[in-house]
């Protein structure tokens, strides 16, 4: 069983924002593979079912981005899952470029507060996380209103074709193991 967690705000003032891009990556997985993602539970909106061939748990944590963590513990200690080979997690990445993606087994929060306080929760780096470029704040502005700000109409459409990457992505992780979706997608964005 893989617990599949996407990072965002609840809310629908947040919901086509950067800082969004997990729960829009949950939204494509649930889709994809026809699970609803509406039962409240573990501080989350959570569904269940089958993706890639595998038992699936889609979660959403309601916590707020700052307070993921507290969700992220409740779900992997209800379904005892070992968060070091069966939790992904999915969440923006302001130091990529929109449409870059970036897998990792392990690793710091990377500045990233819902990863940090993942980390703080769980006690432990090491889980899997896919990252979703969302670009870097423009020079001397506000980081805050940077990552709770819509994705430009430019970036639109690099955007939407890395949010359907990370679904692919996600299947590679869970049927062909996290160092072959590292080779398949961490690539750099063409130019």
């Amino acid at each position: 069983m893989f617990i599949i967690a996407g990072l965002g705000n609840p809310g629908r003032e947040y919901a086509n924002t950067r800082h969004n891009a997990g729960f829009m990556v949950i939204d494509a997985i649930a889709e994809k593979a026809s699970i609803s993602v509406t039962e409240k539970k573990h501080k989350a909106l959570i569904g269940k079912g089958v993706f890639a061939g595998e038992k699936v748990v889609l979660v959403k944590p309601q916590t707020y981005m700052n307070l993921s963590g507290e969700s992220i513990r409740e779900v992997t200690d209800y379904y005892k899952v070992d968060a070091t080979s069966e939790l992904i997690v999915i969440s923006d990445d302001i130091d990529l470029d929109v449409g870059q993606l970036r897998i990792r087994p392990k690793g710091s929060a990377g500045g990233h507060n819902g990863l940090k306080n993942i980390i703080q929760h769980l006690g432990t780096e090491e889980f899997i996380r896919l990252r979703v470029g969302v670009g870097a704040k423009q020079k001397g502005g506000d980081l805050v209103s940077h990552v709770l700000g819509s994705i430009d109409k430019d970036d639109y459409e690099s955007f939407a074709e890395a949010v359907a990457n990370a679904v692919d992505a996600t299947e590679t992780i869970m049927n062909e193991g996290t160092e072959t979706a590292m080779n398949k997608f961490n690539t750099k964005k063409k130019k």
